[in-house]
């Protein structure tokens, strides 16, 4: 019963074919104002004048053509206070006049102000949430430990960090360690019971892929989302037969180290083209803060260009055994694109299960022009002309020279580049656009 009382009006008017007002009532929240005062006045001397001339044409629209018009006006009130309000006007008959509905809008710009705030607010707790939920992932891959959560009722990886994804495979979506032996199969599900019970369980120990011996430390998680395990994992180290430790440690090198320090981008991808591992400059590339922002995510959101995407670039791999320096356009995750050559190549021969892809940003070949290698030549090429075209074409010279050797001493990365210039990476973009560099 509440609801139709909140569009009951402010001031109800009764307006004679003239435009005079014959009647005038208010609301409860006006009984204080004096409207009877208006009784004999035209409509118009009641309102301020920059609203006037829409009441006299509210007016002559109903008397000539008995249509129902509204409008909003600022009503000056008998006190000497004005009320902005939303005038309907409704007809009465053919030679009466008609009868102006007023509703006070300051409810509705009070709602409007309101939800704005509202919004704000939103946006603000949004932002929060994405900047914790940053650093959670930060912290999660800066761990050492392999750490999953998985969902307890199908059993399936929901996130993972890069520790547990290089390691053991984990990506989301994927089923929790699937190729367990009988025995270690019960051993582990007697472990996920006691963590149902009691919301966590001491470690054990599993066994898995090469021998390896891999400890399982697990507790439950419950929210509106569902429950989850969240296991942590981690490696047993088990000394080889024979041979001292340091003779070994003299003789090992890591394979994944000196990928990780190579200036182009490598990026390892299954069959349905989901990145498995990547390295920094990869990140770098498609402008990724930490690994977990690409580890598990299709690689087609980076490779975007039609007929050179990343389907086709895989496809390319099983039908030739290897791509070489196919050029496409690699999409950043802030926006930025950037002209890339591929080269690929699949783990086998017949039917390929991974896919490495070599990434290298074409503008690393940017090589300086010899017309403006040798800024003395060009100062006295410029003898003759004005003094204002002769400051822009050294200008535009010294910039572009500048240009080149960054990126020569970054290798390309227009991060870096950027950096060393004391610009943003927007702002070297342009430029390079600008001289025409981008595509060298």
């Amino acid at each position: 019963m509440s609801e139709p009382a909140q569009f009951s009006p402010d001031i109800t008017l009764e307006v004679d074919r003239e435009g005079v007002i014959r009647t005038a009532v208010s609301a409860e929240a006006l009984a204080d104002e004096p409207l009877e005062q208006w009784r004999g006045l035209r409509w118009t001397d009641t309102v301020s004048p920059d609203t006037a001339e829409r009441v006299a044409e509210a007016v002559e629209t109903a008397h000539h053509e008995g249509e129902s018009s509204c409008f909003t006006v600022n009503q000056r009130l008998p006190s000497g206070r004005e009320l902005t309000l939303e005038y309907t006007t409704v007809k009465l008959g053919r030679r009466a006049g008609f009868i102006a509905v007023g509703r006070s809008i300051q409810a509705v710009s009070d709602l409007r102000s309101r939800l704005a705030l509202v919004q704000k607010e939103r946006e603000q707790d949004y932002w929060k949430l994405r900047e914790i939920e940053t650093r959670y992932r930060a912290l999660l891959d800066a761990s050492s430990e392999a750490v999953a959560l998985v969902r307890i009722g199908n059993f399936r990886v929901v996130e993972a960090n890069a520790a547990a994804t290089n390691s053991l495979g984990l990506v989301p979506g994927a089923e929790f360690l699937p190729d367990l032996t009988d025995r270690d199969r019960k051993t582990l599900d007697a472990f996920l019971e006691t963590a149902r019970v009691k919301g966590r369980a001491p470690g054990i120990v599993l066994h898995l892929a090469e021998n390896e011996s891999w400890s399982l430390r697990a507790s439950t998680l419950t929210s509106e989302a569902g429950a989850f395990y969240l296991f942590q994992m981690a490696l047993l180290a088990e000394p080889e037969a024979g041979g001292r430790a340091s003779d070994r440690n003299e003789a090992s090198f890591s394979l994944e180290a000196f990928i990780g320090r190579l200036p182009e981008g490598f990026v390892i991808l299954d069959r349905d083209g989901v990145v498995r591992f990547a390295n920094h400059t990869f990140l770098d590339l498609v402008q990724a803060g930490v690994e977990s922002a690409v580890i598990g995510k299709n690689a087609k959101l980076w490779f975007t260009r039609p007929g050179t995407g990343v389907r086709v670039i895989l496809n390319l791999v099983e039908q030739h055994g290897a791509v070489r320096s196919l050029r496409t356009t690699l999409e950043g995750e802030l926006g930025m694109s950037s002209e890339v050559e591929v080269s690929a190549v699949g783990d086998q021969d017949d039917r390929p299960r991974y896919f490495a892809l070599l990434v290298r940003d074409v503008v690393s070949h940017a090589k300086p022009r010899e017309d403006a290698s040798d800024l003395a030549t060009l100062i006295g090429s410029l003898s003759g002309t004005t003094l204002e075209s002769a400051v822009r074409t050294s200008v535009e010279a010294v910039e572009r020279q500048r240009l080149v050797d960054a990126l020569a001493q970054s290798r390309g990365k227009r991060t870096a580049a950027a950096k060393t210039l004391g610009i943003s990476r927007q702002s070297l973009h342009a430029k390079l656009k600008k001289y025409r560099l981008e595509q060298k």
